[in-house]
């Protein structure tokens, strides 16, 4: 699992580490992510080496949770290095190591053909994604991601306060664009590493939140 220091990637890594299906999960990080749970071995990579640590990183499933802001990044093309050229070089080494599965976090609106290069650089990774000859790849797409960020986004503030009352508007075709918790992306996440179905899946925000809520 890569990205496990991100909102997303932190709360599916408190999961995994409960599963008793799971016998053991590594956290593939750059920096140490301290405390961890029995059974979670935290590996310090070089993100821009990763063809070289297939040994390593060899395991049945593969989760990415990278994701990253042009702000944060500090540059388009900083930005496109982590969200696009990291996500693909993490699924080769799942495509070489034999894994079954594949799941990422892209985002609502992912199109290579796009005008926004947010929404491009995540299509383009997507598309990417489907060359690659693993069997089972998860797509998830979640609208605005609701919980604590250890950074300040003013946007997404504003943004998150306002969603109790707007996603009750958004129905029918709409309902997409939903904000939906972290911590329900993790668990609809967690859902589909222990389900096994062939095949590239696709999952807007709205079928996120449907898998959560499964019993």
């Amino acid at each position: 699992m890569v990205g496990a220091s991100g909102l997303v990637g932190h709360e599916l890594l408190v999961l995994l580490g409960l599963l008793d299906e799971i016998s053991s999960v590594k956290a593939v990080t750059r920096s140490p992510l301290g405390r961890l749970p029995a059974g979670i071995e935290n590996i310090l990579l070089d993100f821009n080496k990763l063809k070289d640590y297939d040994s390593a990183l060899k395991a049945d499933i593969f989760v990415c949770c990278l994701g990253s802001t042009i702000k944060k990044a500090g540059s388009q093309e900083a930005f496109r290095k982590v969200d696009h050229d990291y996500v693909i070089e993490f699924a080769k080494v799942a495509e070489r190591v034999g894994a079954q599965k594949f799941l990422v976090v892209s985002a609502m609106g992912a199109d290579a053909n796009s005008s926004v290069f947010y929404n491009r650089v995540k299509g383009e990774m997507e598309n990417d994604l489907r060359t690659l000859k693993i069997p089972q790849i998860e797509v998830f797409r979640p609208s605005l991601i609701l919980g604590d960020r250890k950074e300040q986004r003013a946007g997404e503030d504003i943004a998150q306060k306002l969603s109790p009352y707007v996603n009750p508007l958004l129905v029918g075709p709409l309902k997409k664009y939903r904000a939906i918790k972290a911590s329900d992306i993790a668990k609809a996440m967690a859902i589909a590493i222990l389900n096994f179905h062939p095949g590239f899946h696709v999952y807007p925000s709205n079928k996120i939140q449907d898998i959560a809520d499964q019993k």
